[in-house]
């Protein structure tokens, strides 16, 4: 098999997973939304300790937490990430699951913004004017539910951050994601803490309870170590298509598996944002050509 076949495959699975999650956490409902955060930093900690240590890297943790400005880079990701998260677990428990996968569909957009502003890369006029379009969705959106779909902001806010802030973070993926997670162990510590202060948990209880918990681990692992590795074999223009697999499966998820609402406003804001997307996907591609076609060094 070729190595572009295997990357093809390796972020193909990175996107099925992320898309079908709610799923996962929705069999963990009648568990606390923070304990079960708490169990996901835990046991993802495990996995990717584990995996360094196979590989004989766990040295490389503390490299990624070497100076000032990097633990204060992989503090602020880690309190980032975490949330994001979190607002997925709970998002799912509260059956908004339609607002997690508007929140990843606007994302991208988020991102194109922060690299326009935050690092002077160049956008088309037609860029910019899918940027505005999908905003006019989600004001659309917003306007006719009357209510602002904070969820959505803060995963496409909080995923956009986060990726600024690993730009800056000179360490590979699953090593930064390590040190984030162990930066957070203090935190995870309090929380579950004041969980078995009140109570027993649920892990432990019930056995199929416990093997999800910890499952949540290499539910949120895995799918990192495929992108990884995919990044390096795929073209970015490929992965960027197929980064839409995973708002769409979740959007799936929450209207046909879930049964969520799907109001005339949605029918109406989604499509204005899926439009939104196609034009900024086709203009990417239409400079990717172009570019290609240029002799090196113009």
């Amino acid at each position: 098999m070729r190595e572009t076949t295997k990357g093809l495959l390796a972020v193909v699975g990175t996107f099925l997973i992320w898309g079908l999650s709610p799923a996962y956490y929705k069999m963990l409902t009648h568990v606390p939304a923070i304990e079960v955060m708490a169990h996901r930093v835990i046991w993802s900690l495990v996995f990717f300790a584990a995996l360094l240590a196979f590989q004989g890297r766990l040295g490389e943790i503390r490299g990624a937490l070497r100076g000032g400005k990097r633990i204060a880079i992989v503090v602020a990701a880690s309190a980032l990430i975490s949330v994001n998260w979190f607002m997925l677990i709970y998002a799912t428990q509260i059956n908004k699951v339609t607002e997690v996968s508007l929140g990843y569909y606007v994302y991208p957009l988020v991102a194109v913004l922060a690299g326009r502003f935050l690092f002077g890369e160049y956008l088309s006029g037609l860029q910019m004017a899918a940027v505005a379009l999908a905003g006019a969705g989600v004001a659309l959106l917003t306007w006719g539910l009357g209510v602002v779909p904070w969820i959505s902001i803060s995963l496409a806010l909080t995923f956009g951050l986060y990726g600024i802030l690993k730009k800056g973070l000179p360490v590979g993926p699953v090593v930064s994601v390590t040190a984030e997670v162990l930066v957070f162990m203090p935190v995870i510590g309090l929380i579950l803490f004041d969980v078995y202060r009140t109570g027993p948990g649920h892990f432990g209880l019930d056995p199929w309870d416990t093997l999800l918990l910890i499952g949540a681990g290499p539910m949120t692992a895995t799918p990192l170590i495929l992108f990884s590795y995919s990044i390096k074999r795929v073209p970015m223009s490929t992965v960027g298509l197929l980064l839409y697999m995973n708002p769409t499966l979740q959007f799936l998820c929450a209207v046909f598996l879930f049964g969520e609402a799907f109001t005339r406003w949605h029918a109406l804001a989604f499509p204005v944002i899926w439009v939104a997307l196609a034009i900024y996907t086709w203009e990417v591609l239409r400079l990717d050509r172009v570019s290609r076609r240029l002799p090196e060094g113009t």
